[in-house]
């Protein structure tokens, strides 16, 4: 393209197409750069994406490992702590034949109420200051609380250790049941077929106790309901209130206190302890100091393994913990009377109770599935 210009009889051409040709390569190459500008942030911004979503995995990988070693440490921690205080109960009551299993569980309450005290003035635990509606909001779990603590030592003085254990393999079912009615948790096959094949297992123990003592068996059984309905309303407590963990520790055993000392009065049992001619040994005074101690533990213990778990996993667990107990009380306390049928049922119980560990604690790979514990709580029947 030219421009003609005349001027003094002369005329000069100017030929523009250069110029043009520059500013259309110009204009090309900037629509190239805007476009390889929108190509790289689009892949930078998939990258971003990509990271972000991978991130997130990390975490969720991460969030669920934490989650399964609290479970898993929990639940040993609660078997530990169950264990040691059978073992020393039955030392302290049988053994040195203490004449009180009540002022025993008023020993362990006393432990309870000093140790969160003096934890709470440490700032070393929190839990809300006691109010006016403090009872009705953990209700009935004190009551249960002292029943549970008080029946079990019954038990566990007037039974041998391997028929005790037996016997308390009855609580898994009582769990599972109010599980169902009150949390509207149904369990799968798998746990279903371990709970069952531990109450025959128990039942076929049972069936030959050659030194069968009825006041002991009601102690048990008693154990037994007070034992599900603890786990079950532990569970939902937790779930539902902001007392928390350590106040439901503290304000159980701070209410009871009375009514156990109240009992302890009453029944005579007061003045027998005290007049018990053992006090003076140091053996014995540890024993039940430690006796005192670990029913503390064993209550934080059990309200750990339940909060991370499930009552039925608490429950289960502790008949694990029973078993234990069940093999070792054969060859200790001397009240033990063998027979080839009560050790067939302690070994179905054993290999039940295998089974339900492997179910629960096991680790899934797969996403977790929709269950019913994410239902509303209407829908999951806790307001029954």
């Amino acid at each position: 393209m030219s421009v003609s210009r005349g001027g003094n009889g002369g005329s000069t051409t100017l030929d523009l197409e250069p110029l043009l040709d520059e500013s259309h390569d110009d204009s090309d190459a900037d629509n190239k750069t805007t476009s390889g500008g929108a190509l790289l942030n689009g892949s930078s911004s998939k990258e971003s994406r990509s990271g972000s979503v991978g991130h997130r995995e990390r975490e969720r990988e991460r969030d669920e490992s934490a989650v399964f070693i609290k479970k898993i440490s929990s639940a040993l921690f609660y078997g530990l702590s169950s264990f040691m205080i059978t073992v020393i109960n039955k030392t302290v009551l049988t053994s040195y034949h203490f004449p009180s299993f009540l002022f025993l569980s008023l020993g362990q309450l006393t432990a309870s109420i000093v140790v969160l005290g003096m934890g709470k003035r440490l700032k070393l635990v929190s839990f809300p200051p006691l109010q006016r509606n403090t009872f009705a909001k953990i209700f009935p779990l004190p009551l249960i609380f002292l029943g549970n603590m008080m029946f079990g030592l019954g038990g566990t003085q007037s039974l041998s250790l391997p028929m005790f254990a037996a016997l308390r393999r009855f609580s898994i079912l009582m769990t599972m049941l109010l599980e169902l009615k009150i949390l509207g948790l149904r369990p799968s096959t798998a746990v279903q077929v371990s709970v069952y094949a531990m109450i025959g297992g128990a039942l076929v123990a049972a069936s030959d106790d050659l030194s069968f003592n009825m006041r002991g068996y009601i102690y048990v059984m008693i154990t037994n309901a007070l034992t599900a309905s603890n786990g079950v309303y532990v569970k939902k407590k937790l779930d539902t209130s902001e007392i928390g963990k350590y106040g439901l520790m503290f304000y159980n055993s701070l209410f009871m206190f009375l009514p156990a000392l109240a009992l302890n009065f009453f029944t005579g049992d007061l003045e027998q302890a005290i007049n018990f001619s053992e006090w003076h040994d140091p053996v014995f005074l540890t024993q039940f100091l430690l006796s005192c101690v670990m029913g503390f533990i064993l209550s934080y213990s059990t309200i750990l393994c339940t909060q991370f778990n499930s009552a039925l996993t608490t429950t289960i667990v502790g008949c694990l913990k029973n078993i234990c107990v069940t093999y070792l009380g054969m060859f200790i306390g001397g009240d033990y009377v063998f027979s080839w049928l009560n050790c067939i049922g302690i070994n179905i119980s054993v290999l039940a109770s295998l089974l339900y560990t492997y179910v629960t604690f096991r680790r899934k790979r797969a996403p977790d599935k929709p269950s019913i514990s994410h239902l509303p709580s209407s829908a999951r029947g806790e307001n029954v």
